[in-house]
Order: structure tokens, then sequence, then C-alpha cells
């Protein structure tokens, strides 16, 4: 068989065609698998405690983090939860997204330095079943990040307790 043969050219492309679609496959299914272990709270599980309070319970991702899936304004958002912080951070590529309006200007004491932020206020923001209003937050230009830091102005309104690798959040009363 001579490589002028048609058939076998055809071939060649055939195998080449395959090699590619299983490299595509491969690709999306280790994709999917990298997303579960950067946010494994992309649905996060949550119920009513017997009491009839709202609860989420998250679970650390790779890093020991803990990152979920949530809403602003009914807008599918990726918080990280951040103790840490004072306040609700959101990156300002994603506040435009939000149309978030600001309500003055100010300097935050960040990990990376002293920043300007500008002050917002958010209506609703939700993970779960766990829906919070009226929460005091930070627009920052200088995070670059798709995740908003979850800080205490939302924390403070919630319960929770780490148990293992999970962090329960509770409505409270």
């Amino acid at each position: 068989m001579s490589n002028s043969d048609p058939t076998a050219k055809l071939g060649k492309y055939f195998i080449w065609l395959a090699w590619i679609v299983v490299l595509a496959l491969l690709v999306f299914f280790f994709q999917s698998a990298l997303e579960q272990q950067i946010n494994p709270n992309s649905r996060p599980q949550y119920s009513l405690n017997a009491q009839g309070n709202a609860e989420v319970i998250l679970q650390q991702n790779r890093q020991g983090h803990y990152v979920s899936s949530g809403t602003i304004h009914e807008v599918p958002v990726t918080f990280l939860l951040d103790t840490g912080a004072t306040q609700v951070s959101i990156p300002a590529h994603i506040a435009d997204q939000l149309h978030l309006t600001t309500s003055g200007q100010g300097i935050a004491n960040t990990a990376n330095g002293q920043v300007r932020i500008y002050h917002t206020r958010i209506d609703q923001l939700s993970i779960g079943n766990i829906y919070l209003y009226n929460v005091d937050a930070h627009i920052n230009p200088g995070m670059k990040s798709d995740e908003i830091l979850l800080g205490m102005s939302a924390l403070k309104r919630v319960e929770f307790s780490q148990t293992g690798k999970q962090l329960i959040l509770r409505e409270r009363n």
C-alpha cells in the first residue's frame, strides 16, 4: 500500500479525528472534576432544621476553603466565605454585572495593603435556602477574582459551626 492510496489517507484522517474527540472528552471530564474540587458546593445541601430554620451544609474544597454558589439579586455568583473580612467584598467587574450602585468611597486594609473601595448595599443575597437582605458591602476595583468574599457583614447574620470538613450555616431567628 502506498502513501498515495486515498483510502489510507482517509483512514489517517479518521484516526486523527478519533484522537481529537478522545482528547476533547478527557478535557470535558477532567474540567468538571477540577471545578468540583474548587467549588464542591455548586449546589449546596440545604434543609430546614427541627426549629424550622434554614440550614446549609458546605464542604471544604481541596485547599481547605469554603466556596459556594449563591445569588446576589437572584443572579448566580460564587462566594468564598471569609470570616477575616469585615465586609462582603465584590470585585468591580462583578459589581458592574450586578448593577450595584455606590454610596461613597473609603480605604480598606487588606492582606495586600490599603485599597480604595466603594460602599454599596446588597438588597438580597442567598446561599441555598438562607436569604439575607440589606447587606453592607464594598466594591473593590483591585480584586481580579471571580469570587465574592463573603465577609462578616453577611456571616454575622447566620449561626455557623464547623465539624470536620463541613461548615453548617443556620438561619438566625
